[in-house]
């Protein structure tokens, strides 16, 4: 490999886990994965920073592993956003832009998008994305770009996403504390979709919903357009604390009844559980695991039901759900979301990556793999040199007033 090459770093900043993907990135703009880690996290609540050290350590020991592994030093990363705090706002804006033979320049689109965000989103909000859904020139509707056309009157209607102000900096500081720079703050629910949708599921109109450990978002694509985001305070590590308590056992144990035991095929197996656990043999009837786990995945799927219903997309999906995140790994838990919500669903895993990227295709890497993809969308790559090498830091402000410098 070249002394000098470009680099793309997806990390996923989770409240169980923080995870991170590094790919090098050919001329051609082909991608080849050269390094991915992940390490527990603390200091985060339901998505949300609640100490900034614990985060910064957890992403300082994963970036290390991920710098060893793939031989770059990482300075900079498309990271991922969570908590309830994100929401969509749906906005529109009309502006004069001229005589009927004006042509519409990007001074024009500026406008119109300024005027559709004024006075919609609150001032502590903080916005993470504004997703032109549609133009209308001079009455000519269903217009996706109208560069270059001409009309004397122009109406945009957006989504936006935006999150609290507070939710937003505080996740910059953590960044700022590791030593990283943010390229792009993305939630993650959003990134997982970069990852695992194609371009038909996002033109007929497809719901990704990414369970992970304390909470769970819900993102809807349709003409290839995000349409709505919403996250719910709830994820699988609400599974793990129920079932501690209604078997009264330690959460380490309850974690390990999930990932071996639980399924989505409820009653189909009667058989006790039985495992051995620092010496000793706990024996436990599946019917009251089934129990739990039932019903905490009653509550997240009708909690994701409210938020496609708000989205008034509720049976209105052709595509179904693609389910990504730590809890999609449960087994059968597709079959249950499909005979709970009625719609067809899939798990969704990366795919079409090279270099060291069997490890990464699991639905608990979307966010991070996303978020990788949506750096090089973004044309952000950097060049740097190998590990020991910092390249000199640019004195000059970014294009995003967003963007900070590392230390």
């Amino acid at each position: 490999m070249d002394e000098i090459s470009r680099y793309v770093v997806g990390l996923d900043i989770g409240t169980g886990n923080v995870r991170a993907v590094v790919a090098s990135v050919a001329n051609g703009g082909a991608l080849n994965v050269v390094g991915y880690a992940e390490a527990p996290n603390a200091g985060m609540r339901r998505g949300v920073v609640a100490n900034l050290s614990g985060p910064a350590q957890a992403i300082d020991r994963m970036l290390g592993e991920v710098e060893r592994m793939s031989g770059y030093e990482v300075n900079s990363a498309a990271i991922s956003i969570n908590g309830a705090q994100i929401v969509s706002t749906r906005t529109e804006g009309m502006i004069a832009v001229g005589a009927m033979e004006h042509e519409i320049n990007a001074n024009d689109i500026s406008r119109v998008e300024d005027v559709a965000l004024q006075g919609r989103i609150p001032a502590n909000q903080e916005i993470l994305e504004v997703v032109p859904l549609r133009f209308i020139l001079d009455g000519q509707s269903e217009i996706k770009d109208p560069l270059g056309m001409t009309g004397s009157r122009l109406e945009m209607q957006a989504n936006v996403v935006s999150t609290l102000a507070p939710s937003y900096e505080n996740l910059r500081k953590v960044a700022e504390e590791a030593r990283l720079t943010p390229e792009q703050i993305v939630p993650s629910v959003v990134a997982a979709g970069r990852a695992v949708l194609s371009e038909r599921q996002k033109e007929n109109g497809v719901a990704v919903v990414d369970i992970g450990a304390s909470t769970t978002g819900v993102a809807i694509f349709e003409e290839n357009d995000l349409q709505y985001v919403g996250v719910v305070p709830v994820g699988s590590n609400n599974i793990t604390n129920d079932l501690a308590v209604m078997l009264a056992i330690d959460t380490e144990v309850a974690e390990e009844i999930k990932r071996r035991f639980a399924t989505g095929s409820f009653g189909s197996v009667d058989n006790a559980v039985v495992i051995r656990w620092r010496g000793k043999e706990l024996r436990f009837e599946r019917s009251q695991i089934d129990e739990v786990v039932q019903a905490r995945l009653e509550e997240i799927l009708g909690l994701v039901r409210k938020e496609l219903r708000r989205a008034h997309y509720e049976q209105r999906l052709p595509e179904g759900i693609v389910l990504t995140g730590g809890g999609a790994k449960m087994r059968d838990i597709d079959k249950f979301v499909r005979e709970t919500l009625g719609m067809s669903v899939k798990i969704g895993k990366p795919a079409g990556l090279t270099g060291v990227a069997d490890a990464i295709q699991k639905p608990e890497y979307a966010a991070a793999v996303g978020l990788m993809l949506l750096s090089v969308d973004g044309g952000r790559q950097k060049a740097v040199g190998k590990v020991g090498k910092k390249p000199k830091k640019d004195k000059k402000p970014g294009l995003l007033k967003k963007l900070f410098s590392k230390f």
